[in-house]
């Protein structure tokens, strides 16, 4: 009897460890987010874990010292809320000083712990500076750039394997390359880089470009990893180059690992089937816009393989604030890009940008506001006086506008009224309607349009070096796209996107004309860091329908005339025209690409598609 008993205790208790021994595999954390934290911070710390059941867990944390485990006041529970999956959990602290801790979660019998890392902050962080007007930003398309690493061009780990056979392939260009190349982009004049982004893309195909993210918190193994992110950072700053991320808030790609066990219901928006965004961005400021296209705008999906995200959740919203934050402290980055940004929910977005400010004051954000005219750019603005009182707390956005105009003026000989440079003149004279004229993205084009090559008349790197010296001479930070430098054509305009990303050459490569293009670019850039009247001083431009177009960058102490000939004949100089402002700075100055004295004087000749950048000597 007391035989039979034994045995039917330890087959219970086989079955009560087998039992919890399921339930803690059940219990298993996959993931936390942010992955880790830091003492000083304004913005309040919540981290997302998930893993199995979850919710309504218990949470205990304590300090690891040294081997031993102990209590702590250093990490405290603020409080914790659950989601509607019951696989995630909420857990919201207060940060009191630096350490690793042993964060308990128990239900029940049940019990798992995660340690989670608080560092101490990195004196001056929260001060950092950002890229502003004097600065002169690269864009690099990451995956078309260099590939500096081959080992990684596929993984195993990854769905899509390099093909650089395909223009929709992937072609290898990686962190290292970006690394390798710090010394060519800072020889341009470049003083920042905006890599589109590195972030893992695990989409089965055509996920080269990056803007269907996998994970928040972890860079693509095919363009490197965290740490190498962390050592492309270190070396930049070495070289007097900024880091610009490219965030994108408004959509993730299908093959996000929380797609098939989502937080909430609502996390994305979600339809019977398929549904497009409207891309009609004006339902945001337009007074007599229906609630159903305001609604479509914001929360139609941008692609069939982007989930739109549903900013008006406050977990999401939050978890974004901290996961931008999270990469600026972490890495050291310098500013950030947001594509997509009309596509948000404007209010939270707003939010957005507003937390993160509040943690870094200085740092920049320019958004991706593609649309036109002015007025409907100017809305996105911080600051902007808008009709509804919204404030979008975004300090910078793209000139779209004024890209359109350049483009617009030398796609042709510039004859009609209204055509060629005068476009630019009209486009300027509309500058008065942002909030701030020197913090918006001058730019002749990027990673989603034609090179500016592919679209002047007859692809004339004469009529390049004219919209690079406008580039280079008005309002705005000055943004060039890889490959603009040198007169980069697409492979194929007929392929759309993929057609249009085209690698870097080497030097080795170019032509005698292309040589002379990046030569001028980099004259007019080295010049433009050092001369503040280029980066944010004021503009005076003068009127003329003959194709030609002429201007003064100044402010107190210097001033620059510029003047371009985009006609295919020779042009004088009106010189006596401009007397308001030569009487003020003289008639004579260096022409900054030839280094030779200039005397203007009426009857000078202008040679066809040509320009002249004249520093001037003030009396």
């Amino acid at each position: 009897m007391k035989k039979t008993f034994f045995l039917i205790f330890l087959a219970l208790g086989s079955l009560f460890i087998q039992s919890q021994a399921r339930d803690n595999a059940k219990n298993d954390i996959r993931r936390v987010e942010p992955l880790n934290w830091w003492t000083g911070m304004k913005t309040p710390l919540t981290i997302m874990v998930y893993g199995d059941n979850l919710a309504d867990s218990e949470v205990l944390i304590q300090k690891q010292v040294g081997k031993r485990i102990r209590p702590t006041d250093g990490l405290i529970l603020r409080g914790q809320h659950n989601a509607e999956n019951p696989n995630y959990l909420f857990i919201d602290l207060y940060v009191r000083e630096a350490g690793d801790y042993i964060i308990n979660l128990k239900k029940g019998r049940k019990s798992t712990k995660f340690t989670y890392h608080i560092g101490e902050r990195r004196e001056g962080s929260a001060q950092r500076k950002s890229f502003t007007e004097a600065d002169v930003i690269y864009l690099i398309m990451s995956d078309r750039f260099v590939d500096g690493d081959p080992s990684n061009n596929s993984t195993a780990d990854t769905r899509e394997k390099c093909n650089k056979e395909s223009l929709d392939g992937r072609w290898g260009g990686d962190i290292q390359g970006i690394i390798n190349s710090l010394d060519y982009i800072s020889s341009l004049g470049a003083t920042a880089i905006w890599p589109t982004p590195l972030l893992l893309d695990d989409e089965e195909a055509w996920s080269y470009h990056g803007y269907a993210c996998s994970d928040y918190y972890h860079i693509d193994p095919r363009f490197g990893t965290n740490e190498l992110y962390k050592e492309m950072v270190k070396k930049a700053h070495e070289k007097g180059l900024k880091i610009i991320m490219d965030m994108v808030p408004n959509h993730c790609g299908l093959a996000h690992w929380w797609i098939n066990d989502l937080p909430y219901q609502n996390w994305i928006h979600q339809y019977p089937s398929f549904t497009q965004t409207n891309n009609t961005f004006s339902t945001n400021y337009d007074p007599c816009a229906s609630q159903y296209d305001r609604n479509l705008n914001e929360s139609g999906w941008f692609d069939s393989h982007m989930p739109d995200m549903n900013l008006d959740n406050h977990d999401l919203l939050h978890y974004f604030r901290l996961w931008a934050i999270w990469w600026i402290e972490e890495m050291d980055i310098d500013g950030l890009r947001v594509d997509t940004y009309p596509y948000n929910e404007k209010r939270p977005a707003a939010n957005w940008c507003k937390a993160i400010r509040n943690e870094y004051p200085n740092i920049n954000i320019v958004g991706e506001c593609w649309t036109r005219p002015v007025s409907e750019v100017a809305y996105w603005q911080a600051d902007h006086h808008n009709a509804d009182g919204f404030n979008s707390n975004l300090p910078s956005v793209m000139n779209f506008p004024l890209e359109e105009a350049i483009r617009q003026a030398l796609e042709n000989d510039g004859s009609g009224w209204g055509n060629g440079l005068t476009r630019v003149y009209d486009a300027v004279a509309q500058d008065y309607q942002y909030a701030n004229i020197n913090n918006t993205l001058l730019f002749l084009g990027n990673h989603d349009m034609e090179h500016i090559t592919d679209v002047v008349k007859d692809a004339d790197l004469r009529r390049v070096r004219i919209a690079s010296t406008l580039l280079a001479t008005l309002h705005g930070t000055p943004q060039i796209f890889q490959g603009d430098e040198y007169g980069q054509r697409s492979a194929d305009m007929n392929r759309g996107h993929s057609g249009l990303r085209q690698p870097l050459r080497s030097p080795e490569q170019w032509t005698k004309e292309q040589k002379e293009l990046f030569d001028y670019q980099s004259a007019l850039l080295h010049f433009r860091k050092e001369h503040k009247a280029l980066q944010n001083g004021k503009l005076t431009h003068f009127m003329s329908r003959n194709n030609t177009y002429a201007y003064f960058r100044y402010n107190e102490e210097e001033a620059v005339f510029i003047f371009l000939n985009a006609a295919e004949e020779d042009r004088q100089i009106p010189v006596s025209h401009y007397k308001e402002i030569l009487d003020q700075y003289g008639y004579s100055g260096t022409d900054i690409i030839t280094g030779k004295q200039v005397e203007l004087k009426d009857g000078m000749n202008i040679s066809p598609l040509s320009t002249l950048v004249v520093q001037l000597n003030k009396h």
